[in-house]
């Protein structure tokens, strides 16, 4: 997620794993047939808009799944743990995106990695699918070769894209302009099919339609990857003894996770999803801490390497705590969303999971007016500091969530009188629009200030470390987003004014370093 990384904030880490392209590959990189790009342009386009499809498609539909009850065709598992295993799912699809970007430089390169990448998502999903059948351990299977499978296809997808235009420069940039749109385009669609049949006709029926999206998409991928892209991205930069080393070390830890899904699923290993998203939240810090202490004081920086690597601690706390809120959609705003949520037009109610394409649908329509916003600021010389961008982000994802809490007190007040506890669908509506706000403030400029502040040989390690944040966020919002409960009403203001609250603290403090930060960095580019 150099790391490439959608408005979505999902990994596509183009620095963490990069295959350098051959010489000689001008048919492949020179052709024009797609809207001026490459045609290989267009393959990875579908690919990555049916892989986002299939995540976005069942990323929502779980938490609605779980806390269903077993007389629904769901788990009937309690919303704090059904909260918390979507925050591990999402938080480990990120930390993937590492390992899948070592294996496609070392063993099976970058079209391998994608298609195998593909292979196991849509496996994975199969698997989902068919948990009405076989319950707990299909179910559970199924999650974790997601996991893996986006860690092969994600890190290495958005690379290939990158080698489509080794010229660089802004014919590449609206290469991945158009690229992102695919991304987009997937998770508006996803909700929309998946919400309806999941809800209305069967749960396996949304969670196989999610993986169908998946086989679509690798069907495409198949067919057109020979004509399209040719030999970019088909091999591995490795030795062959470099290639048989990770080979075996890759089959011994997919070994390792069987032998432990199986053991889970069992019994034999008893996990507490709450306790175990609680202690990956404490070791995910930790490593953030250890590394950062590291590149301070071992790594043997310049003293204007340490001031950017300072601003990039800084900006890593505050993309955390954003991202903690927002990552709250899949969750606590999903649950509020059926339980709270009058979703009734014309006499029919909308599928919960609609609601989920909404800020989709806004970050659609507005990143080309945010794009518009910083260059005309820049051309009349009022360009925003990285920081700033970030206090801006904040704060319009705590306006989305100052609006929930004005949602859920009319929930209250409406069940003190004895009346509805449902609000209008433009709360949630108007929630999602703010946080869109922040994520075109936030997300597209945080990846930059990563590729702009690292030192040159720490870069790919530092876009670990934005995934990091992000999984750090999700981790959280999955902890916290299970306190929406019809049998609790007066917790659920206080979550959203608590989230709000961080928020603007965040935003506020975002905002008085913003000066010094950008005195700093103007101090380390003159020297």
């Amino acid at each position: 997620m150099a790391t490439e990384e959608s408005v979505f904030g999902q990994p596509q880490a183009a620095t963490v794993s990069h295959d350098e392209p051959p010489s000689g590959l001008e048919r492949w990189t020179g052709n024009t047939s797609f809207f001026g790009h490459p045609s290989g342009l267009s393959t990875l386009f579908f690919m990555e808009m049916w892989e986002r499809f299939s995540y976005y498609g069942i990323r929502p539909l779980l938490v609605l799944f779980m806390t269903a009850a077993l007389m629904s065709g769901g788990f009937g598992f309690d919303r704090t743990v059904a909260s918390s295993i979507v925050g591990i799912y999402a938080a480990s699809v990120y930390l993937a995106s590492l390992p899948g970007g070592w294996i496609a430089d070392r063993w099976l390169g970058l079209q391998r990695s994608v298609w195998w990448g593909g292979v196991l998502i849509a496996c994975g999903h199969i698997a989902i699918a068919l948990s009405t059948i076989f319950a707990h351990t299909a179910f559970f299977l199924g999650l974790v070769l997601i996991v893996v499978g986006t860690g092969l296809l994600k890190p290495n997808i958005s690379a290939m894209v990158g080698d489509l235009y080794p010229e660089g420069g802004a014919r590449r940039d609206a290469g991945f302009s158009i690229f992102y749109m695919g991304i987009n385009a997937g998770a508006l669609i996803a909700p929309l099919i998946t919400g309806y049949l999941g809800e209305r006709v069967g749960w396996h029926w949304g969670f196989g339609a999610a993986g169908l999206g998946m086989i679509i998409g690798l069907i495409t991928y198949r067919a057109r990857i020979t004509p399209t892209l040719g030999p970019i991205g088909a091999t591995s930069s490795a030795g062959p003894a470099e290639q048989r080393r990770v080979r075996l070390i890759s089959i011994a830890c997919a070994g390792l996770i069987l032998a432990l899904v199986v053991l889970v699923s069992t019994g034999v290993v008893h996990v507490n999803p709450v306790v175990l998203a609680e202690r990956m939240s404490v070791v995910m810090l930790a490593l953030a801490v250890i590394y950062f202490a590291y590149l301070f004081f071992f790594a043997h920086l310049a003293t204007d390497e340490k001031k950017r690597v300072a601003v990039i601690v800084v900006l890593f706390v505050f993309a955390t705590v954003f991202w903690a809120a927002f990552e709250q959609a899949p969750t606590s705003l999903n649950l509020f969303a059926r339980d709270f949520t009058d979703r009734t037009v014309f006499g029919w109610e909308v599928p919960t999971l609609w609601l989920q394409s909404a800020e989709s649908f806004f970050v659609i329509a507005l990143a080309p007016v945010f794009a518009w916003i910083w260059v005309a600021l820049a051309r009349r010389k009022l360009e925003l500091s990285s920081p700033a961008k970030f206090a801006f982000g904040l704060a319009f994802a705590g306006v989305g969530f100052l609006a929930m809490v004005a949602a859920s007190n009319r929930v209250i007040a409406g069940a003190a009188a004895g009346g509805t506890i449902r609000v209008s669908m433009w709360w949630l509506t108007i929630s999602y629009m703010f946080q869109a706000f922040g994520e075109l403030s936030l997300s597209p400029v945080g990846l930059s200030s990563m590729t702009k502040l690292a030192p040159r040989r720490f870069v790919g390690q530092m876009m670990g470390v934005w995934f990091l944040a992000d999984a750090l966020g999700n981790l959280i919002a999955g902890l916290v987003g299970g306190h929406v409960n019809p049998d609790n009403l007066q917790q659920m203001p206080q979550l959203f004014q608590r989230t709000a609250m961080s928020l603007f603290i965040a935003a506020a403090v975002c905002a008085l370093l913003a000066i010094p930060i950008r005195r700093m960095m103007r101090e380390s580019a003159s020297a």
